[in-house]
């Protein structure tokens, strides 16, 4: 009879087995289908929970991917040093890793992963290895030594969603957006930007990044609220990127379009690539109907970020035409004696093996643009080069806080020349990119100094990422140096939260205020980060439940709150939280009401805030006591309640 039941319970665990992979397989299966359709925010979801279901080294590298796509740049880091460990991995893992990192302002610690990769790979040309090391380097000095200048989020502007692209128009602001006010949640099933021939597009959302589409927006004045900028296009997709003549009465543009002929393909994939269109105002005040530019191909390549020169001879703009360094170069037409476009001209001064885009030029012939391919911070940064006898000249990168190690780009200029808005998917935005403006007047009256350390030895850290974050202002980044130091400047009757973290870390944050100090001043504020141990368990205090019952007492919260706010500090953790009884009572109703207490306070968090992908609930009964107190052994009261506990591990970092 023994034989039979281990045989049963065999048979059991492998039907378990088998019906688990299958569940992985099917979601699996699902992700990759989202992500390939560019539906990176379903993907995600569904990648998370194939990989809680089997952690394999497709399913982190794609969440990688994924994240670094919507921009997440900490969810990509944690798993692209997943990814990066796991057997199998290569080389271009650790080089994903690396550029993550350089997104966090994490240099010290990407400069070694580059290290790391160009070792493995043999193939780096000394050029590309000598960018990425020279950006880390001077990154670096310049996070230590940031340019006095504020940087002001124009709320009046920017969304929850994208806002860019920002001109000055006639008194008023243009600017790109692709804010919504549809249910996002009640979505039609595909993206749009890779079309799926054998269905129609959502003519709603955007399934790369789950918003509208992007349209261009008009403020005529800073009291009007904002509204669709009047010129009828015939498309439902993106519109935007608008660059205007100097009379105001020819405006340049980007579209994208369904044709006839991508209409007509059936059962396969295709990705839509933008176009640039301008449009003329009559004299009734109606911008006429859009004309393509000549050098439109969609079918080929895309064309966009244009801008017209203020006499309106030559258009810049950036394309992935065949032909040029990179993935998008910027090129110039110049305008005929008989009006017509001349040939595009590839501005190879400015161009890279990256990706090069939003020119632009001011009236004293200063030329700005972004690029991702020359020494910076990280992403797109932004670059500015004097135009002598009609060549570009030295090209600087205009250092930090103008630039991040996030994507810096669609500027505007005045007429004295420099920046009066600036676009940025930087940290601390309203959304995934917004419109800013810079204050050159910022005046610094305090200093702030302090330490970072190891919580548990008290021992310096180097190279741990500080983050000064102004209330309703800009956030600002520097690492320790050798000793763990690091300092910043603080302006007058300001607010501040001051963080530091480090990979292997838990990150800590404090608050300090100016407000009401009267004299020059040193502020210190020193920082303690923990290591991190996976699967370390770590007991939640006074995480207490009536008798018999599993709902979450007041008393309980408040100390589940203190979880809610590490696992908000530190967004890349996930964690099991498990739930202890004694061993009074039969062993299986301890194991189900565990797993009800569990299954409580994961809820309780969930509703928090925590995406529910990020923590597990499991309930151990008595399986797990601290002391003797196990089975039929007396024990005093204070002995029962050390085994009646709950806990919390990391479980991934």
């Amino acid at each position: 009879m023994k034989k039979l039941l281990i045989g049963t319970s065999l048979s059991a665990y492998c039907l378990f087995l088998f019906s688990f992979s299958a569940s992985a397989q099917y979601v699996l299966k699902d992700a990759d289908k989202q992500y390939e359709l560019f539906n990176y925010s379903k993907a995600i979801d569904l990648y998370e929970q194939a990989y809680k279901k089997k952690a394999t080294l497709h399913t982190a590298e794609r969440l990688a991917s994924a994240y670094n796509l919507v921009y997440n740049y900490k969810q990509a880091e944690s798993w692209c040093a997943i990814a990066a460990k796991m057997p199998g991995s290569g080389p271009e893992n650790i080089l994903a890793y690396a550029k993550a990192l350089q997104h966090n302002s994490k240099y010290s610690e990407a400069k070694v992963q580059y290290l790391d990769y160009i070792d493995k790979n043999k193939n780096v040309t000394e050029k590309q290895r000598a960018v990425w090391l020279a950006s880390c380097d001077s990154a670096l000095k310049w996070i230590r030594n940031p340019k006095k200048i504020e940087l002001i989020n124009q709320k009046a502007l920017n969304s929850a969603q994208s806002d860019w692209g920002a001109v000055n128009y006639q008194g008023g602001v243009v600017l790109t957006s692709d804010r919504s006010d549809i249910d996002l949640n009640t979505r039609e099933s595909k993206p749009f930007l890779k079309f799926d021939g054998t269905k129609e597009p959502d003519k709603k959302v955007y399934g790369w990044t789950g918003n509208g589409y992007l349209k261009l927006y008009i403020k005529p004045s800073p009291n009007d609220s904002l509204q669709l900028f009047p010129v009828k296009t015939g498309t439902r997709y993106h519109m935007g990127s608008a660059s205007f003549t100097a009379d105001g009465k020819t405006m340049y543009f980007t579209l994208t379009r369904i044709t006839d002929e991508l209409e007509r393909l059936k059962k396969q994939p295709t990705t839509v690539n933008v176009e640039i269109f301008s449009s003329t105002k009559g004299a009734n005040g109606v911008w006429g109907e859009p004309v393509s530019f000549t050098y439109n191909n969609v079918n080929q390549y895309s064309v966009g970020d244009p801008f017209i020169s203020a006499d309106g001879s030559s258009l810049y703009f950036a394309s992935n035409m065949p032909g040029g360094l990179g993935g998008t170069d910027i090129y110039v037409c110049l305008k005929t004696d008989g009006g017509a476009w001349g040939k595009p001209i590839n501005l190879k001064e400015v161009n890279t093996e990256g990706n090069e885009r939003s020119p632009v030029f001011d009236e004293k012939d200063n030329f700005y643009f972004s690029s991702d391919g020359r020494v910076g911070m990280g992403g797109l940064d932004v670059y500015r080069a004097l135009k002598e006898k009609g060549k570009i000249g030295q090209i600087e990168n205009m250092g930090y806080p103008f630039n991040s190690p996030h994507d810096d780009f669609g500027f505007s200029l005045n007429e004295k020349g420099g920046i009066v808005y600036l676009s940025s998917n930087r940290e601390g935005g309203l959304g995934s990119d917004d419109i800013y403006t810079i204050d050159q007047n910022m005046i610094l009256a305090f200093k702030l100094e302090g330490r970072v350390v190891d919580k548990g030895s008290s021992q310096p850290i180097a190279g741990a990422l500080v983050t000064l974050a102004k209330v309703n202002g800009m956030a600002l980044k520097t690492e320790t140096d050798e000793n763990g130091n690091y300092a910043f400047n603080l302006a007058k009757e300001s607010e501040y939260h001051v963080s530091a973290e480090k990979t292997n870390y838990r990150s800590d944050v404090k608050s300090l205020t100016t407000i009401g100090l009267t004299t020059s001043a040193v502020l210190t504020q020193n920082l303690q980060l923990e290591a991190i141990v996976i699967d370390k368990a770590i007991k939640l205090e006074n995480i207490y439940y009536d008798f018999d019952k599993w709902n979450i007492r007041p008393d309980a919260a408040a100390e589940l709150d203190k979880l809610v706010k590490i696992m908000i500090d530190n967004p890349t953790i996930w964690i099991e939280l498990g739930s202890h009884t004694d061993s009074r009572g039969k062993d299986s109703y301890n194991l189900k009401l565990s797993q009800k207490r569990a299954e409580s306070a994961v809820e309780y968090i969930i509703s928090r805030g925590v995406d529910k992908n990020r923590i597990t609930a499991k309930g151990y009964g008595e399986t797990k006591v601290l002391n003797q107190c196990t089975n039929g052994v007396n024990c005093t009261e204070e002995e029962h309640q050390l085994n009646r506990r709950t806990e919390f591990k990391i479980v991934k970092q």
